[in-house]
């Protein structure tokens, strides 16, 4: 299936690793131009690295903390003009609403809702004036199976299904679409974190993740993902906005 993709760019946060790494290949794969942006420098760079030589598309890599408005606006300047938005960092800690502390809650929401909706107030106007773009936020399945212990991702990604839903019936009147991708459990690091701290609490200790992992359906790896994504970026998914798409297997797993 032709997508159209080629000579696009798109601005892909968390692009170093899992699955914004994965939408970053497959973007790439398409012809797509990128700017990726992460925190840490040296995953950065070897990923910038990587995707030019193997794929022979513009990138450019941008070190940045996305939990700090001021990076974010350095961000959007140093990006320019984009077609597509992948916004995809995010890191908020499992636990119960008597577990995540105060700090941890308003330091990860400040990077996954703060930061995305920024993100998407910066580049919306650009994209309506233009009329084209489309805006990717990868969000989480626990958006439609809230867990009482992941309460912050739970209320965050529900949170941001919402705001994807009601901007992007909004935004596709003026060209630009806004789409939600709700994956289930990823093979990422993250999710290795994530039952290691379900372990710690539930069985004891941390070093049992493993344990937690489900056989049925088994977890979806980052380039599951990443394919829709690419997908929902192309003009073949034309009348897709406003709209999340779980990709869970049915399971209802969180995120």
């Amino acid at each position: 299936m032709e997508l159209n993709l080629d000579g696009r760019k798109a601005l892909i946060t968390g692009g170093s690793r899992g699955i914004g790494w994965a939408c970053a290949r497959a973007l790439a794969a398409e012809g797509v131009n990128l700017a990726i942006a992460a925190r840490t420098v040296g995953p950065l760079k070897e990923a910038t690295l990587e995707l030019r030589r193997e794929f022979g598309v513009e990138v450019s890599s941008h070190s940045c903390d996305l939990t700090k408005r001021t990076h974010r606006e350095a961000l959007v300047e140093v990006a320019g003009q984009v077609d597509i938005l992948v916004n995809n960092a995010g890191d908020i800690p499992a636990g119960s609403v008597l577990e995540v502390d105060d700090e941890a809650l308003r330091r990860s929401w400040e990077l996954k809702v703060f930061g995305y909706i920024d993100l998407v107030r910066r580049f919306l106007p650009s994209m309506t004036a233009r009329g084209s773009g489309v805006i990717v936020n990868v969000i989480g399945a626990a958006a439609d199976h809230p867990r009482s212990n992941y309460v912050a991702g739970s209320a965050a990604n529900a949170a941001l299904a919402a705001f994807t839903k009601a901007e992007g019936a909004q935004s596709y009147l003026n060209g630009v679409r806004i789409v939600g991708i709700n994956p289930g459990l990823t093979r990422t690091d993250r999710l290795e974190e994530l039952l290691r701290q379900q372990a710690e609490t539930s069985l004891g200790d941390g070093e049992r993740w493993e344990e937690l992992v489900p056989k049925d359906p088994e977890p979806a790896d980052p380039e599951d993902v990443a394919n829709v994504v690419v997908f929902a970026c192309s003009d073949r998914a034309r009348l897709l906005s406003g709209a999340t798409v779980t990709l869970d297997g049915g399971a209802g797993f969180l995120s």
